[in-house]
């Protein structure tokens, strides 16, 4: 029998088993019975809840096509992407699954808001568990691994297919593993490989869909996404916490999006400010942000002269790109590269939901993730009415028809498990 570790569930910050709660703090019934009533109807939560899910899917449709290019690429095969298009591109595990995906078509970052989804179906509490979470990623990992024993070596497309998504979640699995084990060790050498061992935009591809269960609160969203970034390192925990943070906060940030920003200052559970050597960093990267978009705006201001002339917003992107490029990390999908990115995609649009994408989609690297982290954000705080019509629907059809993704399923199921949790604004 394995011998209990307590520093490991320290370690992993993991949530307190039901069966012995620790009495300094209060268990999921007990702080369910202690939240304030939301300042939301039902039709507004259900209106947010879709908003982050199929503006989320709308970013990563946006940049499925050209996921990981370069703009140069991107302008070449596709001129300036202001909208849905076609993929032509190869299959991969992180990316699209299907050859030629219409427009609409998505990739892990939309499979990972299900994944989520479906796991938080399933918590019949309002704080989530590390442990059960793994166990879910397990689960659908030996699910999928199940299918080859049912093919036949002359099935070969549906064994691309089994192959494809046992290796999407297979480093995931080896450190969920170490998680169920009760293995420190174990857990900090899978989790030292784990996709090379970078600071990869590991929780970034969930955290949103976490702090949906929280809205308007977002120092809770920040706690739970933290406990369950499990395969986060760095300050990579942190961005991907203040992701769920700040979808929490737009969604009852009643139209003031500087109400996003302040989370990256004010919540802070994890004391990341008080670091001695480090400090915040996504703190120092919105100020990097914030000095690049000054920069533009000053550009743009001083080229509107005569005040009869116009600054095309094109170019006003472009301008940024340029400066953006001397934040560049090794590789397209780390997690600071990515916080960057969508941060001065938000100031530089004044937040504007379709303009932002067109920004970072344009931008190219891993654009279909940062499109997503930014369409969930600002799909929770517009909500789902005020997303674009045409690309609504295209993204809700080629996901359900073609990739089994019902969002507007998800969507709802997830808006019936919050309110059990919350009194709502009648």
């Amino acid at each position: 029998m394995k011998r209990f570790n307590p520093f490991f569930y320290l370690v992993l910050i993991l949530s307190i088993p039901a069966c012995s709660p620790d009495p300094a703090e209060p268990t999921a019934d007990q702080a369910s019975k202690s939240l304030p009533p939301l300042p939301l109807t039902e039709e507004e939560l259900a209106d947010k809840v879709k908003g982050m899910l199929v503006g989320s899917a709308i970013g990563d449709a946006m940049g499925a096509p050209t996921e990981m290019w370069d703009r140069e690429s991107i302008h070449r095969t596709y001129g300036w992407v202001d909208d849905l298009d076609s993929m032509v591109r190869e299959v991969s595990p992180e990316g699209t699954w299907k050859v030629n995906l219409p427009a609409g078509g998505t990739t892990d970052d939309t499979r990972w808001k299900k994944l989520v989804f479906e796991y938080m179906e399933r918590q019949p509490k309002l704080e989530l568990n590390a442990s059960e979470f793994s166990q879910h990623i397990i689960r659908e990992y030996e699910g999928y691994f199940a299918d080859f024993k049912t093919l036949t070596p002359t099935q070969t497309e549906a064994l691309e297919f089994a192959s494809l998504r046992v290796l999407w979640l297979q480093e995931w699995y080896k450190v969920s593993l170490s998680v169920q084990e009760e293995d420190l060790m174990a857990y900090q050498q899978s989790l030292g490989k784990f996709y090379g061992g970078e600071m990869v935009c590991a929780g970034l591809l969930y955290a949103p869909a976490i702090g949906l269960r929280y809205p308007g609160q977002p120092e809770m969203a920040y706690q739970q996404a933290y406990r369950l970034s499990l395969y986060d390192i760095g300050y990579g925990k942190d961005i991907s916490a203040l992701s769920a943070a700040m979808t929490a906060a737009a969604m009852t940030a009643d139209g003031d999006p500087t109400r996003l920003l302040e989370v990256l200052r004010s919540v802070d559970p994890q004391s990341f400010f008080s670091s001695r050597l480090v400090g915040r960093s996504s703190y120092r990267i919105l100020e990097v942000a914030r000095a690049i978009t000054e920069t533009v705006h000053a550009s743009a201001a001083d080229e509107k002269r005569p005040p009869d002339t116009t600054f095309d917003k094109e170019k006003l992107m472009k301008h940024a790109f340029v400066l953006l490029d001397e934040h560049l990390q090794d590789m397209p999908f780390h997690v600071g590269e990515i916080h960057l990115q969508v941060l001065t995609a938000m100031l530089v649009c004044d937040f504007d939901f379709l303009d932002s994408l067109t920004f970072l989609v344009n931008y190219g690297r891993d654009n279909d993730t940062t499109a997503a982290i930014l369409g969930a954000v600002l799909g929770a705080f517009y909500g789902y009415e005020k997303l674009p019509a045409a690309m609504k629907a295209r993204v809700i059809a080629v996901n359900k028809e073609l990739l089994d993704i019902d969002l507007i399923a998800l969507a709802e199921t997830q808006s019936a498990r919050i309110q059990s949790f919350y009194a709502l604004k009648e």
